[in-house]
């Protein structure tokens, strides 16, 4: 049984097709990053997921049950845009209005518990409009676990975040998901900090899921290579596409040769030519330049 099960899901806005039929799969205990380019689909598919928006046709399934059963619906907490708070108000007020319209009766203790999730306890009788917007996001997600929810909805939560507010951000849905009983659906376009955290992917293009997969299958798909600097790089280049097949110059000046070899077959082969290897290293890609080759089609998931 999956968090989220998704199949054939249509969205139409007039004559432009939002989502065309996406399948999409949500492990139960998942931090399953969504990703995709601005107009994707990713915003419009979370929003049909917690019923903000109706769906044109195909499925959602929540945990085995129809997305629009009653009982589903309360194990739904969601982030979209922003958190619904009174700017003059504090955190902690606007916490217990929440709590009041969702009906939890020992209101005062889990806002604390969940204040203490996101790491705002100390910070809850500040007014919200004097919050930072890292503080806001963690209230938003506070409120989003209120009444205890297995699945929490996020989109871009990690959007305009410094240095330690996204780290914060990483330990808070580390510790969200730590006991295997909740799920976080996540869109961000910070591609690098969501590969920190995120245990499976699902990658959309014109409202079509291009491929899912999890981390490890990320890992084993990316491209390994051997990075190089040289004193004539340009001639170094041309040396290489003579001996390899796939050579390419990186933003940071880098030639990286991504077949099968070695460091000391290039040193070898370049010195034997009249050239000396300044810097060296072996590396592979990461999630952000996988998703660019995807979407150049450099790679087949």
């Amino acid at each position: 049984m999956y968090a989220i099960e998704i199949k054939n899901l249509c969205k139409n806005f007039g004559a432009k097709q939002a989502v065309s039929s996406l399948c999409m799969k949500v492990p139960m205990g998942a931090i399953y990053g969504f990703i995709g380019e601005n107009g994707s689909g990713k915003s419009t598919t979370e929003k049909m997921i917690c019923g903000l928006i109706p769906k044109d046709s195909g499925s959602i399934s929540l945990y085995g049950k129809d997305y629009t059963d009653e009982g589903v619906r309360t194990k739904i907490g969601v982030l979209i845009e922003a958190p619904g708070c009174f700017p003059g108000l504090t955190v902690w007020d606007n916490m217990m209005i929440q709590a009041s319209n969702l009906g939890i009766r020992d209101a005062r203790k889990e806002v604390v518990q969940v204040l203490k999730i996101v790491r705002m306890e100390g910070a809850a009788g500040n007014k919200y409009k004097n919050c930072s917007l890292g503080m806001k996001q963690r209230v938003g997600i506070a409120m989003a676990l209120l009444g205890n929810p297995t699945l929490l909805v996020l989109d871009e939560p990690l959007n305009g975040l410094d240095a330690d507010g996204m780290r914060i951000m990483r330990e808070v849905f580390t510790d969200i998901v730590k006991d295997g009983n909740r799920s976080i659906l996540i869109s961000s376009h910070l591609l690098g900090e969501l590969e920190k955290v995120a245990t499976h992917y699902g990658i959309i293009r014109h409202g079509k899921m291009i491929c899912e997969m999890t981390a490890e299958q990320l890992d084993a798909n990316c491209r390994t290579y051997v990075g190089l600097k040289a004193g004539d790089l340009q001639r170094a280049k041309n040396l290489l596409f003579v001996k390899f097949s796939r050579v390419e110059e990186d933003e940071a000046g880098y030639l990286r040769v991504y077949d099968e070899t070695t460091p000391e077959e290039i040193v070898s082969y370049l010195y034997e030519n009249g050239l000396t290897v300044s810097e060296l290293m072996t590396d592979k890609i990461g999630l952000e330049e996988y998703y660019i080759d995807l979407m150049k089609g450099g790679n087949q998931a």
